[in-house]
């Protein structure tokens, strides 16, 4: 199978690979629904040494602008804490201290600890994506993201990548497709 964009030799629908993926994102995969089949969630193997963005956009022919990061943000308000997900095109950041803040309701936003963010996903620091979250957390995807023909996400673990069209993250269960979320880097 060949994807429909990048240089990668190992190419597959994620449901037919569910052992490569954490549980979280085999089982949400499982149970997927949506205008988008789960068969065009492709899972392409990919070095865990090239995980990260710009290195992984280069060494895999895949722009800056057809990646995406999703990032596990802690707001809080007095003792409550609330865990959230957003995703941004590699392009951007997140706009944590600002949009995220207001839109949590909360006074303070910031990157979530990596413990908090390995131990409540289920996933892999480096590796963390939109599908399997928990879904009691506040998704928020960046309108450019849905937008965006095809997008390169985690997949979980570091080694290996999700692809799929980028509407199909406006159906994930609890997803909120927002204007303003990601910001110039």
């Amino acid at each position: 199978m060949r994807a429909p964009i990048g240089t990668f030799t190992d190419v597959s629908p994620a449901v037919e690979r569910l052992d490569l993926l954490p549980e979280p994102v085999a089982a949400a995969l499982t149970a997927w629904h949506g205008e988008v089949p789960a068969e065009e969630v492709l899972l392409v193997d990919t070095d865990p040494e090239k995980a990260d963005t710009a290195v992984f956009a280069e060494a895999y022919g895949v722009g800056m602008d057809q990646s995406a990061n999703c990032v596990v943000v802690a707001g809080k308000r007095g003792q409550d804490v609330t865990l959230a997900a957003c995703v941004v095109l590699a392009t951007t950041r997140a706009d944590v201290n600002g949009f995220v803040r207001r839109h949590l309701g909360v006074r303070k936003a910031s990157f979530a600890p990596m413990d908090t963010a390995v131990g409540e996903s289920g996933m892999e620091y480096g590796g963390i994506t939109p599908i399997g979250l928990p879904a009691a957390w506040p998704l928020l995807v960046d309108a450019a993201v849905t937008d965006t023909p095809y997008v390169i996400i985690g997949s979980g673990r570091r080694r290996g990548k999700l692809l799929l069209p980028g509407k199909a993250l406006a159906a994930l269960p609890g997803v909120q497709v927002v204007e303003g979320l990601g910001v110039p880097a």
